[in-house]
């Protein structure tokens, strides 16, 4: 696996992540609580929710948008609302890194590989 393809792989994650829970990756996994009234669920909650906890956001602002408080519900809400911007960053992240890994291949990266192999090193780029 080489740097490109983690580095979409994660956007992707990234993009699903935000779309879905609300929270981005770090966030996701870091933090403890969303926030009560906000749409985010976090590691922590869903796992509390998934148990039979309260996890999810408060039972006002759940009553308010018509929605069950539970995380499951919360993630329903959230992508139903990001459908489109799912979609599009799904498909369009990888498709951006491949052309910009086959524009920026030719003119930058062969001219490094001969440069490098011209000085003795056994080192390829790309």
């Amino acid at each position: 696996m080489n740097l490109t393809n983690l580095a979409v792989s994660a956007l992707v994650a990234n993009s699903v992540s935000q779309n879905v829970t609300g929270a981005g990756l770090i966030e996701f996994f870091t933090s403890k609580d969303g926030g009560g009234s906000s749409f985010v669920i976090t590691l922590p909650e869903l796992i509390d929710g998934l148990r039979g906890g309260a996890g999810g956001v408060s039972a006002n602002t759940a009553a308010r948008y018509g929605i069950d408080n539970t995380p499951q519900a919360v993630m329903f809400r959230n992508l139903k609302k990001n459908a489109v911007p799912l979609a599009i960053s799904v498909i369009a992240i990888p498709a951006i890194a491949k052309v910009a890994t086959k524009v920026l291949r030719k003119p930058m990266i062969l001219p490094a590989n001969r440069m490098l192999k011209s000085s003795g090193l056994d080192v390829k780029l790309g």
